[in-house]
């Protein structure tokens, strides 16, 4: 049995990030150090409260939860209410957390955690805006040496953007954020919306969720059936894509998606295109290589994975 991967699951809970995170808890090859909260999907008083609520789902309650970053690192806070609801976790009626915030501040946690652990045992799995991750790398240099990967979600390509024409979310939220890390030298595995839009939860996958008859099935389904409205009325598809649990489905079973290592730069210049990922798909430049992206999945594998790892909690 391959050793168990250390990850910190940075994320802007969000329903797709609370099934990343469900994911993540329900697998034995991952062990999650802590899950630092980032203001993005909605403010970052209610991510924060939305990832102790997930966990306490899960019934992980041993779970560490850090509050960090409160704003982008330069631009005002854009949010996504009008997608996730006004709690981020709109759908099912979850109970208030009775898990304890840790005081450490997530950026603090990052630094210290990477700093104590051997070079390369930690990966970071950004799910929401790149602020924390940033934060540390600037604040400690060091730790870009020490980190295994960075897998996140973010960008687009042949996809373009869907928060701007040119844009995906968590990148536009804070492209300051992501130049950093993509220049940063980390290794990075990137999740872009042109893998994430064909996982699609089409009516039979959420069904399936919801024929669990458990509690985390029925509040999966739940969470879907909200998140995904909003998208199959703007692609018109049955379901919407599940961006964020590609992350940790990779890092489980990296074999259910193909891709390209290939250079990526963030848009920071231009108001019509900022935070577009510029990826060198085609190398026709001799920038660098800085990142695998993401282009294929195995669909089905993944729903399987998904509706096999829930099933345990």
């Amino acid at each position: 049995m391959a050793a168990t991967q250390k990850i910190i699951i940075d994320t802007d809970p969000g329903q797709d990030d609370a099934v990343a995170i469900l994911l993540a808890l329900a697998s034995p090859e991952l062990e999650v150090l802590g899950i630092t909260a980032v203001a993005g999907n909605v403010p970052l008083h209610l991510t924060e409260k939305n990832a102790r609520k997930v966990c306490e789902l899960a019934g992980k309650l041993d779970t560490k939860v850090f509050a960090g970053a409160i704003r982008p690192m330069v631009r005002p806070l854009v949010t996504a209410e009008h997608v996730h609801g006004k709690t981020g976790l709109d759908g099912p009626d979850l109970p208030e957390p009775t898990m304890k915030l840790q005081e450490q501040h997530a950026v603090d946690f990052i630094v210290e955690t990477l700093m104590k652990e051997e070079p390369g045992a930690v990966t970071l799995c950004p799910l929401g805006p790149l602020t924390n991750i940033a934060l540390a790398l600037v604040r400690e240099p060091q730790i870009a040496k020490r980190i295994k990967q960075i897998v996140l979600m973010g960008g687009g390509f042949f996809e373009g953007g869907n928060i701007t024409p040119a844009a995906e979310f968590n990148i536009y939220v804070d492209p300051h954020a992501a130049d950093v890390v993509f220049r940063s030298g980390v290794p990075i595995v990137m999740m872009p919306l042109d893998v994430t839009h064909k996982a699609l939860t089409t009516a039979k996958r959420v069904d399936a969720f919801r024929k669990m008859g458990t509690k985390v099935g029925d509040a999966t389904a739940e969470l879907l059936d909200f998140f995904e409205r909003f998208d199959e009325e703007k692609y018109g598809t049955d379901g919407g894509p599940l961006h964020d649990p590609c992350v940790i489905a990779y890092l489980i079973k990296p074999e259910l998606f193909k891709g390209r290592h290939c250079n990526v730069e963030i848009e920071l210049g231009s108001e019509l295109t900022l935070g577009m990922t510029v990826i060198d798909w085609w190398s026709v430049t001799a920038r660098q290589k800085n990142a695998t992206v993401m282009r294929d999945i195995d669909h089905d594998g993944f729903f399987g994975l998904l509706a096999e790892r829930l099933a345990r909690l």
